[in-house]
């Protein structure tokens, strides 16, 4: 029965898989590579993943040098790209310290090192033959970088610097990558010379030894523990590090923003510190990508096994009626499946957003760099929240099968969840977006008009004049009343905080006591941006039959959940009526109805493979009780019909022959 459950979805479909599958990749030269690749690691017996969870902490960790060792001989070995080689180490889909050697360490020699530096630095790393982190968090600090403690001050007399770490505090905690493999790190500390504290500076540090892999001397370094989850990441050596008085050369100082003289004298360069914020923006673009590519994998495993699992509601000799049938089953997995497309079309307009930053700070206009951070902060923090926390919820419309770790959902969400909190926290980062509001509210007045994602707050005093135009529920589904409602409620509540923190005693004492609301005036600016990015990205010519279409409907979807889940922003404001709301989520069930035929189609358009998926109840044939009970039957606990122990502890109890003890109480 399982098995023609998505037979018969997929017959359902009313548009072009495959013309979707090019939509979601963005290219069919995509669509090829991700098959290409995707097939390449699935068939390599050393990338097998379905037994990680069964593994202990070393075991698990050793298997994970294994892959990457291997993934990086077939990487040199078959000549393969940049881009082929990244997708390869994304479908091992395993944390590992080649994440930070790639994504961290190689991109801040880039960003920050002077174009000496990156010649002598970056051969060594593209070969691997130095490993690199990025060691930036403290024990005492993360988000706070100004209030790190590890210092690197300037000895004339040998040209050198001396990094310490002065407290318990200043050790280094958290580095992936550091705890036992990386041999270098970009170390974040305080630059001393003559005595005077320049702030934080980045050194690149040699840790380990290139002979025997010891640390160098002064160095202690080591792994910080087990973490969250089964496997999750605990195949990264996150890491500690502690420097007793340890000299590096003049020259390991990272020069593109400053520099130090042989006489210790401080040089800025010239060049603003502002071109460090590409690479920020790179990083945020990334995680934003990372997240819709998270959340369609925990919904196509909800939508695949909800349209398998039957439930209730039998008549005498008809089948149980299909979970995803279930209106509340729809109303929480279909917002989710909208998400996952929205935050698709987020990541490529970021792409975009990157390229159009990096070109303007090339010919030195710095005009944009406002917005542009107050947007990623902002953005990497709303689908990093919604996407771990829409895992959870996939996990949860799996009932009681999505608790086992055969379902792929416990792992997905260990590996996943520490993204809410790396980059920058994500209630921090949307206070950092509430400053930048603020302050474009209040250069209003004079006449600074507010550009790019902010624009619409230079019509803030229509926004605040002009209630809700809906009369019927269709009207719901036009783009200019959708968008006008997420101005509206985006443009009022940032007001309302403006106004409460211009009575307050002085500008921080209103930032600290209002707090919560500048966080929800920053959620609804940054959710207004997916909805206006998702309909731009409508606008442009998408082929396929039917596709359009879908997109449209989950577009549409996307939004008016958002209307329903937030109504107390736009209740509270005075922009929606009761009734007004009522109208929205009739729309909304409507167009649920009109996702359900696809839906299937639609988690099949993201292209996962079951190898990638890793799990059990969602598998591509929807053969998913015979799988869970044969994996059971496969778990190391049931090597043997008679466990471990039964000699030692059960049959002692079973016949009653427990010694007892032969003390008095």
């Amino acid at each position: 029965m399982e098995m023609s459950s998505l037979t018969q979805e997929r017959k359902s479909a009313q548009f072009d898989v495959e013309a979707m599958k090019i939509v979601w990749e963005g290219s069919p030269e995509q669509v090829q590579l991700t098959q290409r690749i995707g097939q390449l690691v699935a068939n390599d017996a050393v990338f097998r993943k379905d037994n990680r969870v069964s593994q202990g902490r070393l075991e698990l960790f050793k298997n994970t040098l294994r892959k990457a060792a291997h993934a990086w001989s077939i990487i040199q070995s078959l000549h393969l790209t940049e881009a082929e080689a990244s997708k390869l180490r994304s479908f091992i889909d395993e944390p590992a310290y080649t994440d930070l050697h790639w994504g961290m360490f190689i991109p801040a020699i880039k960003g920050q090192g002077t174009d000496e530096q990156q010649q002598k630095w970056l051969p060594l790393a593209y070969r691997q033959t130095i490993i690199g982190c990025y060691a930036q968090t403290e024990l005492g600090h993360g988000s706070n970088v100004q209030g790190l403690e590890t210092t690197a001050t300037f000895d004339p007399s040998t040209d050198e610097f001396i990094v310490n770490t002065p407290t318990l505090t200043a050790t280094k905690w958290w580095p992936g990558g550091l705890g036992k493999v990386s041999t270098h790190a970009i170390v974040y500390a305080r630059l001393i010379t003559d005595g005077k504290d320049y702030g934080v500076h980045a050194f690149i540090m040699q840790i380990r030894s290139l002979e025997d892999h010891h640390p160098l001397p002064g160095v202690i370094v080591a792994d910080i523990g087990v973490k969250f989850g089964n496997g999750g990441y605990n195949t990264m050596d996150n890491g500690l590090l502690r420097f007793d008085n340890v000299r590096i050369p003049r020259d390991n100082l990272l020069m593109r923003v400053a520099s130090v003289t042989r006489h210790g004298k401080y040089v800025p360069s010239g060049v603003p510190r502002q071109l460090g914020y590409g690479a920020m923006v790179f990083v945020r673009k990334s995680i934003v990508m990372d997240a819709s590519n998270y959340l369609s994998r925990a919904v196509t495993i909800a939508v695949r096994y909800s349209a398998v699992r039957r439930q209730f509601g039998t008549q005498q000799g008809k089948p149980e009626i299909q979970v995803i049938d279930y209106m509340t089953q729809q109303s929480r997995l279909f917002p989710l499946l909208a998400t996952a497309y929205a935050y698709r079309f987020l990541g490529v307009w970021m792409s975009w957003l990157y390229s159009d930053v990096m070109a303007r700070l090339e010919r030195g206009d710095f005009s944009t760099l406002p917005e542009v951070h107050a947007c990623t902060a902002g953005l990497k923090s709303i689908t990093t929240s919604t996407t771990a926390d829409g895992i959870e919820e996939c996990r949860k419309l799996c009932g009681g099968h999505g608790y086992l770790c055969a379902s792929g959902l416990p792992e997905l969400y260990a590996a996943y969840v520490p993204a809410c909190t790396y980059e920058g926290d994500n209630v921090i980062l949307l206070l950092q977006v509430a400053r930048f509001l603020m302050k474009t509210l209040s250069l209003l007045g004079s006449g600074k008009k507010p550009s790019g994602t902010a624009a619409y707050l230079g019509n803030a005093a229509d926004l605040l004049a002009k209630n809700c135009q809906v009369m019927k529920e269709r009207d719901w589904i036009n783009p200019d009343i959708l968008q006008h409602a997420f101005e509206a409620r985006s443009a009022r509540l940032t007001v309302k905080c403006a106004t409460q923190i211009a009575a307050a005693s002085n500008q921080e004492a209103g930032f600290s006591e209002f707090s919560s609301e500048l966080v929800d005036a920053s959620r609804a600016h940054c959710e207004l941006i997916v909805v206006t990015r998702f309909m731009e990205a409508l606008k442009k010519e998408i082929s396929g039959r039917s596709v359009m279409k879908q997109l449209q409907t989950l577009c549409y979807v996307y939004a008016l959940s958002l209307v329903t889940a937030r109504a107390g922003d736009f209740l509270v404001t005075g922009y929606l009526s009761s009734k007004q709301l009522d109208l929205a989520k009739g729309q909304l069930r409507s167009l649920f109805r009109e996702l359900r035929p696809n839906a299937v189609a639609l988690v099949d358009s993201f292209n996962h493979s079951d190898y990638y998926l890793g799990s059990t109840l969602g598998r591509f044939d929807g053969n998913v009780y015979e799988n869970l009970y044969n994996d059971a039957l496969k778990d190391p606990m049931n090597a043997s019909p008679v466990t471990e122990g039964y000699e030692e502890y059960i049959r002692p109890v079973l016949k009653q022959q427990l010694k007892l003890p032969n003390s008095r109480l």
